[in-house]
């Protein structure tokens, strides 16, 4: 950082960042990652509660695959991605045939890459808050006849705020960051799949002022 900032081009700092294709390549990493978190939200918060209340076989093997993208080098991610979702691959082949759906190289792929990386940051950190919280009051709800919904809704969610929103905080800002299954998956394509990341990747090797001004936002 200390770096980057005696580096940076500071006087034409404005001029550098005030380029339209840096203001696409910010726009479009605001929305893979904001949409990835959403996504994340959706699908990591049922899956973080069945890893930690719901004893189901396999539940181990599901929490090695569901944390395997934290060990995983993002470019390896990024090609089982393209093995699984491509218009050839395992799961892509029929969504382009059922549906005419293709997602490498388009926006949607990249947001399936962000969430890819990004997902056991949240569903990780609230596992852990799951497992060391206290359910003696969901159990006295139960016993008092509160149905399931209900001790969720008052008793369970608003204990487990503070660990959604630093899960979804941590998975937002490795989502912004994503580059290698990005450019892997997606491609690195000015308007479609350009995130920030990517954007300072090239401007390393065509304009390295603006690289450092990139890599400051």
């Amino acid at each position: 950082v200390v770096g980057l900032l005696q580096r940076a081009p500071w006087a034409g700092l404005g001029s550098l960042l005030g380029r339209p294709a840096v203001a696409d390549a910010l726009m479009l990493s605001l929305l893979v990652s904001v949409v990835a978190a959403a996504v994340i939200l959706v699908l990591g918060t049922p899956l973080a509660w069945v890893l930690a209340r719901v004893d189901i076989p396999g539940r181990r093997l599901l929490r090695a695959l569901v944390v395997l993208p934290m060990v995983l080098p993002p470019v390896v991610g990024g090609t089982a991605l393209l093995f699984a979702l491509g218009r050839r691959g395992l799961v892509g082949q029929w969504l382009d045939a059922w549906f005419g759906l293709t997602l490498p190289f388009t926006t949607a792929g990249a947001v399936v890459a962000a969430t890819f990386v990004a997902l056991p940051f949240y569903v990780v950190t609230v596992e852990g808050a799951l497992r060391s919280g206290d359910d003696h009051l969901e159990q006295m709800a139960d016993t008092l006849g509160a149905r399931p919904l209900t001790v969720l809704r008052r008793i369970t969610l608003p204990r487990l705020l503070p660990a959604i929103g630093a899960g979804l905080a941590l998975a937002w800002a490795r989502a912004f960051g994503e580059f290698g299954a990005t450019i892997t998956f997606a491609g690195n394509l000015p308007g479609r799949t350009q995130t920030l990341p990517l954007a300072t990747f090239l401007a390393l090797e065509t304009d390295p002022e603006a690289a450092l001004a990139l890599s400051l936002v």
